[in-house]
């Protein structure tokens, strides 16, 4: 009878490993591996509720990333920090931990509102480890008391340990097609502010293309009013009214104003709770939840701010801080060189109005016997009784001069 046992046993040893092989073998996207660990797992334990924690960039945080019941609001909204709650205590020690009843009653237990899970009976957990690395925590719950006999227990730390090869291949994956997407990103922007499209266009463009990278909700571009001590928005994606309307921001009293004034990145990562955001009534509208603002500086000097915005909770990483910090920095030399092309403009302006008006006092001078002195200030007067700039008064005379002599040679 033993022997049967011990033969059946691992008969269905030997079918795990070849579904954890197939896993391992294939190029499947972070979701994917994530939703066949959850079934092979559900297989190997009978359980009621699987959940898989994984580690962010940081690794400072676990989040919830893949479950066995419907939870696709909760994914990636559940974020513990190392050694908070069962997993963070197993993710820290690297250890399993089972309980067969009364889980919740633990004191390292962390209770979530929005899991009904929570009052299961027996929790099952064990650390996701690969190259000697916790990447994740697995958990198996049951409604009910259960017994975890300890070749249960060897055995969900044995798969866990074996796919965690296949979870790290899917998060490289994911991060190479992240980095594509922001070195595409770059070039976009890299290109529109060496184009000649006018500034709105670009600054439009940008926002477009880092919410898309950086997958928020809202991007936008404030910039910098010297004399009002005012941050106004130049630019953003969002079709929200409410959002688009909102007042200037006072450098004083505002999130991104402490970003302009220090030069430095600011995260919130709830500012529908952080009483430093000024219009949390606003984020709740438009189910804002974290938050990233970054100056916008051209040579050491801070011009404006580019934010972003993100539906669900986001722990930024000092990564994605960079490539924004990057964008924002090409943004600032797009202003930066609107402003010189509109200062060469203008300076080209006033050298043409200044020689049509030397020419139109010389004609004026020849015409009425009139000192220089004299001719000019007939100019500016003609220009102020007729509200027309200088340069139209003097393109006037000079048109005036040439019929003259037309008419003097016939």
């Amino acid at each position: 009878m033993a022997t049967t046992k011990k033969t059946t046993s691992t008969v269905e040893d030997v079918v795990i490993l070849r579904q954890i092989i197939d896993i391992i073998n294939s190029e499947l996207e972070l979701t994917s591996v994530l939703s066949e660990v959850v079934h092979i797992i559900t297989e190997v334990t009978k359980a009621e509720s699987v959940f898989i924690y994984l580690f962010d960039e940081s690794r400072e945080h676990l989040v919830l990333m893949a479950s066995k019941t419907p939870h696709k609001k909760e994914l990636g909204r559940i974020i513990l920090k190392v050694g908070e709650g069962i997993t963070g205590w197993v993710a820290k020690e690297n250890k399993p931990v089972a309980i067969k009843e009364n889980a919740y009653k633990d004191g390292r237990f962390k209770h979530f509102d929005l899991l009904p899970e929570d009052r299961y009976e027996a929790f099952l957990s064990t650390p996701i480890i690969y190259k000697k690395q916790t990447v994740g925590v697995i958990n198996v719950q049951f409604k009910k008391a259960h017994p975890f006999p300890q070749e249960l227990v060897d055995l969900l730390f044995t798969v866990a340990k074996q796919i965690s090869g296949a979870i790290v291949n899917a998060q490289l994956f994911e991060e190479t097609k992240k980095k594509a997407l922001q070195f595409d990103s770059l070039v976009k922007v890299s290109h529109s502010i060496t184009s000649e499209a006018y500034l709105d266009e670009i600054l439009n463009l940008i926002v477009v293309v880092t919410a898309e990278m950086l997958n928020s909700k809202i991007c936008s571009i404030m910039l910098f009013d010297k004399k009002k001590n005012e941050l106004i928005i130049k630019a953003t994606q969002s079709l929200s009214d409410a959002y688009r309307k909102k007042p200037n921001l006072k450098v004083s009293s505002s999130v991104s104003g402490h970003a302009l004034v220090n030069k430095q990145p600011v995260s919130i990562y709830d500012v529908r709770k952080d009483e430093r955001y000024y219009f949390r009534d606003i984020a709740v509208q438009e189910h804002l939840t974290s938050m990233l603002t970054v100056p916008m500086i051209f040579k050491d000097e801070a011009i404006g701010v580019i934010n972003v915005y993100t539906k669900e909770p986001h722990v930024f990483t000092a990564e994605e801080i960079s490539v924004l910090q990057m964008v924002s920095n090409q943004a600032a030399v797009a202003v930066e060189n609107t402003k010189l092309m509109d200062e060469a403009d203008k300076a080209k302006e006033a050298l043409e109005t200044r020689k049509l008006v030397e020419r139109a006092k010389s004609v004026l001078m020849r015409m009425g016997n009139l000192t220089e002195e004299q001719a000019h200030k007939m100019i500016h007067k003609k220009s102020m009784d007729s509200c027309k700039t200088m340069k139209d008064v003097a393109e006037s005379i000079l048109l005036m001069d040439e019929i003259d002599k037309v008419k003097n040679k016939k």
